[in-house]
């Protein structure tokens, strides 16, 4: 029971840290996005990092800088993200199109952490096991 109330408390302080940003609406674009097989990278991974939003994948990260509604300028590789909302504003994919890749991928119902709740939900997970 102690254990439940604490991963409870320990979802609660997630959420809280991930709503803590100057812009919520940039918490839309927050998620994994999937590209088809074959892609130079499978998924990417948005994330809050400070009050801005940085894009990761295999090939490596970038920070995201708004260029116009929706649309992102990706800065270590001189490209752009443009994401797609459905009828009722949901975010639900990214094209993108760096390095000479255009790619188009879909929002899956993963979560992405930003460094500071990834760090804190490491931490209360390691002292739960004590």
């Amino acid at each position: 029971m102690k254990k439940l109330m604490m991963l409870c408390l320990l979802l609660g302080a997630v959420a809280f840290v991930q709503a803590q940003t100057k812009d919520s609406t940039l918490n839309d674009f927050v998620g994994k996005y999937k590209f088809p097989e074959g892609s130079i990278v499978t998924e990417v991974v948005v994330s809050m990092e400070g009050e801005g939003l940085i894009m990761g994948s295999s090939v490596g990260n970038s920070t995201l800088v708004k260029a116009g509604e929706d649309l992102f300028t990706i800065t270590a590789y001189d490209g752009t993200a443009q994401f797609k909302r459905d009828a009722n504003k949901k975010v639900i994919g990214v094209n993108i199109n760096a390095g000479g890749y255009v790619l188009e991928g879909t929002k899956s119902d993963g979560i992405a952490l930003n460094h500071a709740a990834a760090m804190l939900l490491k931490r209360q997970l390691y002292a739960l096991r004590k």
